[in-house]
């Protein structure tokens, strides 16, 4: 049996969730509404301030969208009650971040700045502190949408592993490589 899938979702207080009758789940909280359509096979009960979800039958399918629908439903809940945050390090000499109205301007080495326009439903807010890497710092209800933002500003200028350059999470660890060996005598 699904592990992940047989957890019960605790819903904290000022969070109330509602399945409409065509199995749409959506979760209203302090920060905001989600909603997510679920399998229509799977069945979500709320008792007792408890979220159960439960699938039909043993078949290998419905353990998979067992444990899948129960993650994305709790991301929905934590989302909307305490909200999602990730920061990105921009590291490299001359390397510079400023966002404003929910655009960000990159300055990543390349002969023309790069300027992404964030949705909405994402705020973000860029660090430059003397003698620290700018940061960028992403903030929202909805973690894929706030992973998906996160890896196509990772992807503008990934890691290279011999200096160190690029944009990273905070905290991620690089592997680095040992630059040209000296030559032989």
């Amino acid at each position: 049996m699904s592990r992940i899938g047989k957890k019960v979702i605790e819903i904290p207080s000022g969070t109330t969730i509602s399945v409409d009758g065509e199995n749409v789940v959506s979760v209203k909280g302090p920060k905001g509404t989600l909603t997510r359509p679920i399998d229509k096979e799977m069945t979500v009960k709320i008792e007792d301030g408890e979220l159960h979800v439960e699938r039909p039958t043993e078949q290998k399918r419905h353990k998979a969208l067992h444990g899948l629908y129960r993650s994305l439903i709790n991301n929905m809940v934590v989302g909307v009650s305490t909200g999602y945050r990730r920061e990105l390090e921009v590291v490299g000499v001359g390397y510079k971040a400023t966002a404003t109205n929910n655009v960000l301007d990159l300055s990543l080495g390349y002969s023309h700045g790069i300027i992404m326009e964030i949705p909405k439903e994402i705020s973000v807010t860029t660090v430059t502190e003397k003698g620290q890497n700018p940061k960028v710092i992403l903030e929202g209800i909805d973690k894929e949408l706030i992973g998906d933002v996160a890896a196509k500003i990772k992807s503008l200028r990934k890691v290279e592993p011999y200096k160190g350059k690029g944009i990273r999470f905070v905290g991620e660890k690089v592997r680095r490589k040992a630059g040209k060996a000296a030559a032989k005598k």
